[in-house]
């Protein structure tokens, strides 16, 4: 019996030995065959003018491209083994047909795997203003978005300035910009600026075109902003400046944007227009060190898929005329927007690890240089609304929070007063603002992709509320709640925030100054509490 015991003891090891041999074999092959294709549903661009473009990708399996229908593009390649491959897809100046043309190629590899790759070739609409690349310049130029992102402190808007129509002194309100104004902000911490810029239009109509049949800018403007620049420059502070009513949505009308994009030869146009002002501004600004970073468009609207593959398509269109001027352009830090700088369409169409997504991010030759932009303005009718409107009322009093000190306690920033309690936010406030952030932070700055909040801001409400006195001072601390702490859940999660306006002021001849200290010291104690919270980046002293 012991030994029948023990031979039925040695067969079961033995077989169990089998069984795991048996496994790590299954795993192995298991692993050895896991369908590989290491290339996502892409859009690739040819050049107007003619030229290539390489795509490159790993299979473990056979592959071929559908040429059904190929007409204008060539391919290097239309079949291949296992192993890596690349195509070289060729097309010649598309200067005849007066319209842009594009294909989509189907690469389909024998295990099992699909993608779609969509090429386009724009229609040569405007000369080109790239008449003087030079070779790339990486001086000045060494670090990575990323790093920039951390360098800086806080961000504030020019606002209402140079994207006012007609001149810089404008019929918006603020002054010319100074050097002076950049001093204070530095004096004040502040390391970084936006700057909101209009080009497109008729001197006539408000914008700096002098030439509408080439989309030539005016020479003049292009010299005030370098020197505007400069002056950031001088303080060491970061500037960012943008194509704020881009020629997609505005299309020469200051700004009026439509519901959606524009299609066929229309969006042909805007998109020609875009490349021609992107190398005229790149190609003036080219010799500023990585301090300056170019935005390619400001809220672009994108509400369904169409009009998402364009504001892409322009953004695409932008990176490559910046970084087709060479010297410092081509490693200059580039923001790309969401479309209609949406932090929900941003979540929910562009995270990068999504190889399927439609629309993609679009691509950039230098790698670790793109920033992506949102705003933020929730609730609507607290940070946008200044009146009532036919879609809603507007809100005073936002923070559901105990943290507001008043009479000896600690309470909410609502109002208790029953002639305003409609007044109080009741969505999208503390609990909304840090699901949306950590969000965000999974989704791009976790994998290398900083976030540029460019603008953030709530309305002042307080005069909404005279002869109410304690209703007042909580709509004021209400408001610096809300511009604290939404700088502080921006910080924790590895998102820049440049406030829109508020808390400095740029007086008509006269010096700028703090408006609004205690805003300011709150933010910086958001701020340096985001960064905590993040474990990296400058604090705002």
């Amino acid at each position: 019996m012991k030994m029948m015991i023990k031979k039925i003891g040695t067969a079961y090891k033995i077989a169990g030995i089998f069984i795991a041999l048996a496994a790590v074999v299954s795993c192995k092959k298991n692993s050895i065959n896991a369908a590989q294709l290491t290339l996502g549903n892409i859009t690739d661009t040819i050049p107007a003018g003619g030229g290539a473009v390489a795509l490159t990708f790993n299979s473990n399996a056979a592959w071929s491209i559908d040429t059904t229908g190929l007409g204008w593009l060539k391919l290097s390649q239309t079949s291949g083994g296992s192993g890596a491959a690349t195509i070289t897809l060729t097309g010649a100046a598309n200067n005849k047909l007066g319209a842009s043309r594009s294909l989509l190629l189907n690469l389909n590899a024998g295990n099992g795997q699909i993608r779609r790759i969509t090429v386009w070739q724009d229609v040569i609409i405007y000369p080109s203003y790239n008449t003087s690349a030079i070779a790339a310049d990486a001086s000045g130029m060494s670090s990575t978005a990323s790093q920039i992102a951390n360098n800086i402190t806080y961000g504030w808007n020019f606002y209402n300035t140079l994207e006012a129509p007609g001149s810089e002194q404008g019929s918006w309100g603020p002054p010319p910009i100074t050097q002076q104004q950049f001093d204070m902000l530095k004096a004040n911490g502040v390391n970084a600026v936006r700057i909101p810029i209009r080009y497109d239009g008729t001197i006539a109509n408000g914008g700096h075109v002098i030439n509408t049949k080439t989309a030539q800018i005016d020479p003049v403007w292009l010299a005030r902003i370098h020197q505007i620049v400069q002056y950031a420059i001088n303080d060491g502070i970061y500037v960012t400046i943008n194509i704020h009513y881009d020629p997609g949505n505005n299309n020469g009308n200051n700004g009026n944007n439509p519901s959606t994009q524009p299609t066929g030869a229309v969006q042909d146009t805007a998109n020609a227009k875009h490349k021609a002002f992107w190398e005229q501004i790149a190609t003036a600004m080219r010799d500023f060190d990585e301090h300056l970073m170019f935005a390619s468009l400001n809220e672009t609207v994108g509400t369904d898929m169409s009009s998402m593959l364009a504001v892409m398509r322009y953004h695409q269109t932008f990176i490559n005329a910046v970084r087709s001027t060479g010297g410092k352009n081509v490693y200059r830090t580039l923001v790309i927007q969401s479309p209609s700088a949406s932090t929900d369409i941003l979540n929910q169409y562009l995270d990068p690890t999504n190889v399927y997504k439609t629309p993609s991010l679009p691509t950039d030759p230098t790698p670790h240089k793109m920033m992506l932009e949102f705003h933020y303005y929730s609730p609507s009718q607290f940070c946008i609304l200044g009146g009532d409107a036919s879609w809603g009322k507007e809100l005073y009093f936002w923070g559901s929070r105990k943290t507001y000190f008043v009479n000896g306690k600690y309470d909410t920033y609502h109002t208790t007063n029953t002639l305003f309690l409609d007044r109080n936010c009741s969505y999208n406030e503390e609990n909304y603002a840090d699901s949306i952030f950590k969000t965000v932070k999974k989704r791009f700055a976790d994998k290398g992709i900083p976030l540029f909040m460019g603008e953030y801001a709530p309305q002042y409400h307080a005069e909404r509320l005279t002869g109410y006195p304690a209703d007042s001072l909580k709509a004021l601390a209400s408001a610096t709640h809300f511009t604290a702490y939404i700088a502080q859940q921006a910080k924790a999660n590895g998102v820049i925030p440049y406030l829109w306006a508020g808390v400095f002021n740029r007086p008509s001849g006269a010096a700028a100054y703090v408006g609004d200290q205690v805003t300011l010291d709150s933010i910086k104690v958001g701020v340096n509490r985001g960064i905590a919270a993040y474990g990296q980046g400058t604090p705002f002293k």
